[in-house]
């Protein structure tokens, strides 16, 4: 199996030498890195070009203007020859055997279609601070699961071949896109939680997630879930209807406001429990 390392680059040159020399430490060793610039300033570009120089194994492409994450990532997919493929943002950093234990899980079950991990998260110079606590397996065939709370997070790899029978990424977002991911995936087969950190998220003044963007991304969030609502073919949730047009994300988050009953949990987690023993 080949692993598609996908990385959507703006402006971060300054930060990619650790996410580099993190790639040339894994012990899986048939990969390629694909990077697609957004349009970055000339001088950003050159660098990430200087750096990756010399190595096949590494693809850089560009957009001929600043297009967003949603186009980016995207097109990434597209360009990626890999079988399996997984995003890396360029300040960010996989552990070295990252790559193998998704490929593991792959080999293992033909029925996963989208693995992810842990992740660690690190102070500006990539020191681990401390790892995010509510990643976990998720109950699947569930026509109710949203990832909401979030719980699929870094490090996320997928079947390209999969995700090539889903509507693919909605191109349009700018935010959340890796959520609308998720979501289509999970309605195309099983996935699986490696119960480890794989993934380095360094937490810095410069990264997108780290901007003012909560409102924002709460917005991008609830029309991602109306969507896989709709997908999915829900009318009602727990006894609230389901709107027919999107219009405020707190109508749709109020819809799942159920699954924070601790009553809710429990059955969850059992059931959780006994697809994990029984199949």
């Amino acid at each position: 199996m080949k692993f598609s390392i996908l990385i959507a680059h703006y402006n971060n040159a300054a930060l990619f030498k650790d996410c580099y020399e993190s790639l040339l430490k894994q012990s899986y060793k048939n990969w390629e890195a694909v990077i697609l610039d957004d349009a970055s300033l000339e001088k950003e570009k050159e660098q990430i070009k200087q750096i990756i120089a010399g190595d096949e194994r590494f693809r850089f492409f560009e957009n001929e203007k600043n297009s967003g994450v949603g186009v980016t990532k995207s097109k990434l997919i597209e360009l990626a020859t890999g079988d399996i493929c997984g995003f890396v943002d360029p300040d960010d950093a996989i552990l070295p055997t990252a790559i193998e234990k998704s490929i593991s899980i792959f080999r293992q079950k033909r029925d996963v279609v989208l693995a992810y991990s842990q992740f660690m998260t690190c102070n500006k110079d990539l020191q681990p601070v401390s790892p995010f606590k509510s990643a976990a397996q998720v109950l699947n065939d569930d026509p109710y699961f949203f990832n909401y709370p979030i719980q699929i997070a870094h490090f996320v790899t997928f079947r390209k071949d999969i995700y090539e029978q889903t509507e693919k990424m909605n191109a349009d977002m700018k935010i959340a896109e890796d959520q609308d991911l998720y979501l289509k995936m999970y309605e195309k087969g099983k996935v699986q939680f490696i119960n480890e950190p794989n993934y380095l998220y360094r937490t810095h003044s410069g990264g997108i997630s780290q901007n003012d963007n909560r409102p924002r991304s709460r917005e991008y969030f609830a029309q991602v879930i109306f969507n896989a609502m709709k997908r999915r073919g829900l009318k009602t949730i727990h006894g609230k209807t389901v709107p027919d047009s999107y219009t405020d994300p707190k109508e749709i988050f109020s819809l799942l406001e159920y699954q924070n009953k601790v009553s809710y949990r429990i059955k969850k987690k059992l059931r959780i429990y006994i697809e994990q023993v029984f199949g």
